[in-house]
């Protein structure tokens, strides 16, 4: 089980900095929902993969619990994630109505100019 949610995290990592890397702007937006589902997938597994167990610490009985505090955490990232994603997706369409594409351009210009060449004009 382990070696599958590892493996999961890794899948989901490695195809989240692919997607980043990508000069799109709703390939970046895509890229960094996964890289948010991988962290979340870590944070989840840190918790123990106990199957059937119950989520506090009973006086009497079972010595195998599952610790909620990692479920708190992955429940309130994903709801930050997700307005971070929407306001993502706000962003690139406004770009996108503006310019007519999403491609992510760095110019030549942009390296070649002197730093202070605008405040000396």
């Amino acid at each position: 089980m382990e070696l599958v949610v590892a493996s999961a995290v890794g899948v989901l990592t490695a195809g989240g900095v692919y997607l980043i890397l990508r000069l799109r702007a709703f390939p970046v937006i895509l890229g960094l929902a996964l890289l948010s589902y991988a962290v979340n997938v870590f944070l989840f597994a840190t918790g123990r993969l106990a199957i059937n167990a119950p989520p506090v610490l009973q006086k009497y009985g079972e010595a195998t619990y599952t610790d909620p505090l990692p479920q708190a955490l992955v429940l309130t990232a994903i709801v930050i994630s997700f307005g971070m994603t929407a306001v993502l997706v706000m962003i690139a369409l406004g770009a996108f109505i503006e310019a007519g594409d999403d491609q992510i351009n760095m110019t030549e210009t942009d390296e070649d100019e002197p730093a202070g060449k605008d405040a000396a004009a």
